[in-house]
């Protein structure tokens, strides 16, 4: 196993930040930022908790046994997904939201 290789793994959690993984010995993390080039509203639109899911490896540290994921790297046609799970792009969904943001934040 190396850096630069497609991996398929368990997906074990999901959070807003990203998809915790398990691959043999090893556990990862897939950053939100490396779903897609699209934005993502919801990552459990387009991942389940214990599915398998292929992922490029960015980075491996051998003495605690994490990896560092790429789902957007092992999937070239972003387009695709974007379609099946609706996923909007733009700063449109990003101004549609903003209001939401501030109003939770002042709470």
């Amino acid at each position: 196993m190396k850096i630069g290789d497609i991996i398929v793994c368990k997906v074990t959690a999901i959070k807003q930040f990203g998809v915790f993984i398990k691959y043999q010995e090893y556990t990862g993390l897939i950053h939100i930022s490396e779903i897609s080039d699209l934005y993502v509203e919801d990552i459990t639109e387009c991942i389940e908790v214990n599915e398998n899911i292929h992922a490029i490896i960015l980075n491996i540290d051998e003495n605690s046994k994490r990896l560092e994921l790429s789902y957007k790297k092992a999937h070239f046609d972003d387009l695709e997904i974007a379609k099946k799970y609706k996923i909007k792009k733009g700063f449109k969904p990003l101004r549609q939201r903003l209001n939401k943001w501030v109003e939770k934040k002042e709470k």
